[in-house]
């Protein structure tokens, strides 16, 4: 027997919806990063593109367990001295709630040009409408 390698041109990409009303954020991070790394299907290849687009809706209903919303921090930095900028997660869910979402999946997403290209395959958006049902999207379930 001879281990199957996946290639570019053979995987069968399909997409789907997610609600994202009333899931927690890690949760829902861990299932979209495994659906777009292509993780559960039988032709996943490491180093090949096998998973599916995923679109996210309702991004602002998003839940975080704890103390997060006011003790989580996200930071980034403008590129001059002391120009370390800081949010807190309810700051960010106010002003972006998409962002939330694809900063949790891009840090369970590889570091590296693949992990580039798998995160072009998520799509968020704030509310319950999206632009992509031309593709015929699937509705999946995860939460309640």
């Amino acid at each position: 027997m001879k281990t199957y390698s996946a290639k570019p041109d053979e995987v069968d990409r399909k997409w789907y919806v997610l609600d994202a009303d009333g899931c927690v954020l890690g949760r829902l991070a861990t299932f979209v990063a495994v659906r777009l790394r292509g993780k559960h299907k039988p032709v996943y290849t490491p180093h090949i593109d096998t998973g599916d687009h995923i679109i996210v809706i309702n991004a602002s209903k998003i839940a975080l367990t704890g103390r997060k919303l006011d003790q989580k921090r996200y930071y980034r930095h403008s590129g001059y001295i002391g120009g370390l900028k800081s949010i807190t997660a309810r700051q960010l869910l106010q002003k972006r709630p998409q962002d939330l979402v694809v900063y949790a999946v891009r840090g369970m997403l590889p570091k590296n040009r693949l992990g580039r290209r798998l995160l072009k395959k998520l799509k968020v958006y704030a509310g319950p409408e999206h632009p992509h049902m031309a593709q015929k999207p699937e509705m999946l379930q995860i939460c309640k």
